[in-house]
This record gives C-alpha cells, structure tokens and sequence, in this order.
C-alpha cells in the first residue's frame, strides 16, 4: 500500500453504467486503500429523464458496448418493460448517502449491491423499498432505514454529496480523486480505468513527493 495515498475518494452513481463497468477496478483497489464513496448525481430529482423509446435504445446499445468492454453482466429486458419509468438517480443516493451515515466502511460494498441489483437483476433501484431490501446483509434496520429515506435531512445529504462533486470540479462518473497526506487531492482517474493503471499513477504520485 502507498502510504502517500491516505485514502481514495470515489465519485459515482449506482445507476451510472461506466460505474458499473468500474466495479471490479474499485473492488480492487478497496484491497489496498480506505475508500470514501460521494455520490455524484446522474439524473436526479429535476435532470430526470422518462424512459421513452430512443432513450431505451441509447442505453441498451450503451449496456452492450460496457458489458463487451468490462465483462460486467446487464439485464437489458429491463428497457423493455418499464413504460413511463423515469430515470431517476436520486433516490439511490439517497440510500448511499444514508448507509454511509450508519455505516462509513460498508458504503461501497453497498454501492457495489445496489448496481448489481439495477444492472444485472433488472430491479428498480428508484423505489425506496427495493433499496430498503437491499440493506439485507449489511446489518442495518431496515424499516428504520426505509422510513428515513424519504426524510429531508437524508435527501439534503445526497444533495450536498452533487454539490461537492462538482465543487471539484467533477462532471461525469465514474471519477477517482487520492486524498494525499498533506490534506492536497489528486485526481486520479476520470471515466473507466484499470485499477493497474491507477495503482501506476499512484505510484509516481510517490516518486514525486520522493523528488
């Protein structure tokens, strides 16, 4: 482990495709580093898009190229049976930002299941009680849980989570920023990227700093 490194920032959101396809590179990199996930805010609350058939089509051609990419499995039956669906990633981060609260080191593993549960199970990860459900295994309350999603304090705290992504300057997922000893961040991927190419960054971050 890096020791430069004290921790890695990831800027994303669980119903971002790409950030699907980064899953395992993130999983990777967790074996090395703490991992602090921000939700960045694909289409949430007003940037909601409805699920009309262009869009269906955009996505599923989308999907395929990912999953070609990364390996990474997709229900693409799912754009098939949602008829005035929208996309709407808010409520997910809701979910993460709220998990993060009650539990810091499970945010990601969380993350990683509610993307599962979108992209390779076809579930809708816009409705509170399915990301209610999703909280099996990670040893939390669920009907608590499911009641302080739809709270304005938990809504706030996804909401803070867009404006810090941004403040960084951060505008499309998934991001990955190295939080450095002296309190400095480094950015260190933007897009889909291989952890061994991040793990190489990293590294001359360190040759740097040795001068």
């Amino acid at each position: 482990m890096n020791t430069l490194v004290r921790k890695l920032i990831y800027v994303g959101d669980p119903m971002c495709s790409w950030c699907w396809g980064f899953a395992p590179e993130m999983e990777s990199l967790a074996d090395d580093y703490p991992v602090e996930v921000v939700v960045g805010g694909l289409r949430p609350g007003p940037s909601a898009q409805p699920l009309e058939d262009r869009m269906a089509a955009f996505l599923r051609d989308h999907w395929v190229e990912i999953k070609e990419r990364t390996g990474q499995p997709f229900d693409t039956t799912f754009l098939d049976r949602r008829d005035g669906w929208m996309y709407d990633t808010e409520p997910a981060a809701i979910a993460i930002t709220l998990l993060r609260e009650l539990d810091a080191p499970a945010t990601l593993g969380y993350f990683t299941t509610v993307q599962h549960a979108f992209y390779a199970e076809g579930r809708d990860v816009t409705d509170f009680d399915v990301l209610a459900d999703l909280t099996t295994g990670f040893g939390i309350d669920r009907q608590a849980f499911r009641e302080r999603l739809e709270s304005d304090e938990a809504k706030k705290a996804a909401w803070a989570d867009f404006s810090r992504s941004r403040n960084w300057g951060i505008g499309g997922f998934p991001a990955l920023l190295g939080n450095l000893e002296d309190g400095q961040l480094a950015l260190l991927a933007r897009g889909w990227t291989e952890a061994g190419l991040i793990r190489t960054r990293i590294g001359s971050l360190s040759e740097a700093a040795a001068g």
